[in-house]
């Protein structure tokens, strides 16, 4: 029984190898797969001078024809009578296809070597053939996957030592020679295409990560941004409910129609409210009951004066420049405008040590602008590593209001992060 079942077990794995072996040489062996030209961001394209960049994409087809020639001409001065442009066409063609059906030039390439033999008489390992079959398993190999060049490797060796039994050649056919040459070249390339392969997959998945840490990013401040405005929508309801119903006691006998108005703005403040708690209150804690707890106020533009003397604490010389007419803006520009200033500074403490800040707050019309630019860090003082994120999430805060917002490097080798908020006219703060 263990006999039978370890017979089956072979037997799978001999009809899967051989499967393999059908698919990677046999299916559409000669299917047309042109090599295709260097990409823009290949280091030779780059590198390139000028104009010859364009030119430089082609390079790895003038490497196959440039080899192809210099074979070809080997081949004629090796037999310079008639049979000499046989071996050259037997040389040249294979390493040709390469670039247009890699695995068919293979077969070519065995081909030649078979009708090398046969035809005009020779071992079907000429200096010439020799190179040549080398060049075209080097070529399938980077332009395939490894596990042709084993498949390659194992049929080569074999075919050599066929014709060499059958042609009685002996050790001058040169099998043995291109046995272990091609073992090694394959072996050696199959090994630099697997770590240039694992490279670009490193990159890809790190390119990958980082776009995820980007959108976890957006997703926690707009998780912040609905706490926030949760606290500042939550609040303002409280006030209109208690504000409709202590209204009909502060008027003296109240008609029943007001009276019975005030009574639907309530309840439907109340109602309002307690859906805004369901909705949006789950995100103020992973516990869902939490969102019960009072309100905390949240900062706006009057509460830049602390902000300032906390960051002036930790070591930074800040200074505040207001311009404009002073007014009172909607709860949540004053509340962005706030956490972008923060921001800002947190990011001048984390990446600028030494340098002075500066923060400009614009009222204009039509909105608010904020410019928060520091100089140039003192060298000797070493930045704090950070997830570089921060702005991302000021842009968030700017694109949820509509606005505009630039950051970017200033002339004198400091940085600036510049929003504009604007604000509809007559809206103001509640």
């Amino acid at each position: 029984m263990h006999d039978t079942n370890g017979l089956r077990s072979e037997m799978r794995l001999l009809e899967s190898a051989t499967e393999g072996v059908r698919k990677d040489l046999f299916t559409d062996a000669f299917a047309f797969r042109p090599l295709p030209p260097l990409g823009d961001g290949h280091v030779l394209v780059r590198r390139a001078p000028g104009a010859t960049g364009r030119y430089t994409r082609w390079l790895p087809h003038a490497a196959v024809a440039g080899l192809t020639a210099m074979i070809m001409l080997a081949a004629l001065s090796e037999r310079p009578e008639t049979g000499g442009v046989l071996l050259a066409a037997f040389a040249g063609i294979p390493l040709v296809t390469t670039l247009l059906r890699p695995v068919g030039a293979w077969w070519l390439s065995i081909g030649a070597a078979f009708l090398s033999s046969l035809v005009i008489g020779i071992t079907p390992w000429t200096a010439s053939g020799f190179v040549s079959h080398l060049a075209v398993m080097t070529i399938v190999t980077l332009r395939t996957r490894p596990r042709l060049a084993a498949e390659m490797w194992l049929i080569t060796a074999a075919f050599g030592a066929f014709v060499t039994l059958v042609r009685g050649y002996g050790y001058d056919s040169g099998t043995f020679e291109m046995s272990v040459l091609s073992g090694v070249l394959l072996l050696a390339v199959a090994a630099v295409r697997g770590m240039r392969e694992s490279k670009e997959q490193v990159a890809a998945q790190v390119a990958v990560t980082e776009v995820e840490r980007s959108r976890r990013t957006v997703l926690e401040e707009r998780t912040t941004i609905a706490r926030e405005l949760h606290d500042v929508v939550a609040h303002h309801m409280s006030v209109v409910a208690i504000q409709a119903e202590a209204a009909p006691y502060r008027v003296a006998d109240t008609p029943p129609e007001l009276a019975a108005a005030f009574v639907t703005i309530r309840e439907n403040a109340v109602a309002a409210l307690t859906e805004l708690r369901r909705v949006l209150g789950v995100v103020r804690s992973e516990d869902p009951d939490a969102f019960a707890a009072p309100e905390a106020p949240q900062p706006t533009l009057a509460d830049l004066g602390g902000l300032l003397a906390n960051v002036r604490s930790a070591g930074l010389t800040v200074e505040q420049v207001t311009t404009g007419s002073v007014r009172p803006l909607p709860q949540g520009v004053e509340l962005s405008a706030y956490r972008i200033v923060q921001e800002a500074l947190s990011n001048v403490l984390r990446h600028a040590p030494g340098a002075a800040a500066r923060v400009e707050v614009s009222h204009v019309l039509g909105g608010l602008g904020l410019r928060v630019v520091n100089g140039r860090p003192d060298r000797l003082a070493k930045p704090s590593p950070g997830a570089g994120h921060g702005v991302l999430g000021m842009q968030e805060r700017v694109s949820m209001l509509g606005g505009a917002m630039t950051a970017q490097a200033t002339a004198e080798g400091g940085y600036e992060v510049a929003a504009f908020l604007p604000v509809v006219a007559g809206e103001a703060a509640a």
